[in-house]
């Protein structure tokens, strides 16, 4: 494995690692993930809408995306792509996401593909992988990674030489500045004084904490082939039917993935139940399982996912919930596993009334996250909301969310 400066990674919030993909095995996994491309590109003809051209979403993206879990493409995995899978598992790949997160069986979260359009489509926005609405505001996560490190590191490893990803070093850990606000709010597309242009080789890998400050700095039709996805304690892999390809290694390394997921549903499920029950001590230590490694800061932040949760949870159930913003709406219903929301499914383990007690514990601190009118902060990936983009609650701690019940 590549020497890992973990120090380096938590102050910059970024690390170029050499041959994350080793050089012997390059164009194996290239010719396993153009196989995959053709097949995706199949797909996306075959869905395309009435006025769309004839490849559809291949043809009209600015940034065609593979998704090689959670998509017809699974189905369409065999012996010959399996190194598109076998590759995330590589020791400076894996190996290197459990020295940086300081957990010895990270788990691959989702794994995808970045490709080039078929015209140019130029730069991206400068943004932060992050959308407080349905998450958590910037501070929560800055003080987490502080305490204990990050919980999700992200991948993007070029299979072509590759200098689109630019970032802000340090910016995982602080708000925008003045002047990357004003640079950010006059045009999202240009560059910031403060980047970074990553230079990768084919086979490196660039490897970056979650809040910075990145961008995709010009989407043309260059040869991309860009392996993108993550890495934390748990998967956000459900269907595991192409294991039957990989090697025995590999496919018991996923079934493992799969078996910590189920226990964070469990503790989740603990966590909020504990808090229909009021049973502060319960809710304490089911967030302790969920993140053994972390302090009050993780359980305050755990504590704003939840909600989000428990709101996903009674968005589920009739009668329909009280209006919310549309955006909101959106994305609450979707699964995003990082953040312990599990997707509609795991609303089905609560009656209509547990998710509507449970909601009712949540509400004032939904009411905290919220800004007395609508506001907006560039470099996120939100709209104008009625959520606080940075702030977390003023001297709001766990205890103070256990004291709500009574």
């Amino acid at each position: 494995m590549s020497s890992v400066d973990r120090d380096r990674f938590l102050e910059e919030g970024y690390l170029i690692v050499k041959e994350a993909v080793p050089r012997d095995k390059l164009e194996l996994v290239r010719t396993a993930y153009e196989k995959l491309v053709d097949r995706q590109r199949e797909i996306w003809s075959a869905e395309r809408a009435p006025d769309d051209p004839p490849g559809g979403q291949w043809e009209t993206a600015r940034q065609p995306r593979l998704n090689l879990t959670g998509s017809p493409l699974v189905d369409r995995l065999d012996r010959e792509t399996a190194p598109a899978v076998e590759v995330w598992l590589e020791e400076n790949i894996r190996g290197v996401s459990s020295t940086l997160l300081d957990e010895p069986t990270a788990a691959v979260t989702q794994m995808m593909m970045m490709c080039s359009p078929v015209r140019d489509h130029g730069p991206a926005q400068w943004h932060r992988d992050l959308h407080p609405i349905d998450t958590a505001p910037l501070q929560g996560y800055i003080d987490d990674i502080v305490e204990a490190g990050p919980r999700y590191v992200q991948w993007n490893i070029p299979l072509y030489d590759d200098s689109v990803l630019w970032v802000v070093p340090g910016s995982h850990l602080r708000f925008n500045t003045p002047e990357e606000n004003a640079v950010m709010g006059a045009d999202p597309c240009q560059p910031v004084p403060s980047g970074v242009q990553t230079h990768l080789e084919a086979g490196d890998g660039v490897v970056y904490i979650l809040p910075i400050l990145h961008w995709g700095s010009n989407y043309s039709t260059l040869l991309r082939r860009t392996v993108h996805g993550g890495f934390s304690t748990h998967t956000g892999i459900d269907d595991l039917s192409f294991i039957q390809h990989l090697s025995q290694q590999a496919a018991d390394t996923f079934e493992g993935f799969v078996e910590q997921s189920n226990d964070m549903r469990q503790h989740t499920e603990s966590a909020l139940r504990a808090v229909i029950a009021g049973n502060g001590r319960a809710y304490t230590e089911a967030l302790d399982g969920l993140h053994r490694k972390r302090g009050e800061k993780g359980r305050i932040l755990s504590t704003v996912f939840l909600c989000k949760t428990a709101l996903s949870i009674r968005l589920s159930k009739e009668p329909p919930f009280p209006e919310i913003p549309e955006d909101l709406d959106r994305r609450i219903r979707g699964a995003h596993p990082i953040t312990l929301n599990w997707g509609s499914e795991f609303g089905d383990r609560f009656t209509a009334s547990e998710a509507e007690a449970l909601w009712e514990r949540f509400a004032p601190l939904d009411t905290l996250l919220r800004t007395a009118e609508e506001q907006f902060v560039p470099g996120f990936q939100s709209d104008p909301m009625i959520y606080h983009f940075n702030d977390m609650p003023s001297n709001y701690a766990t205890s103070d969310f256990i004291a709500s019940w009574y």
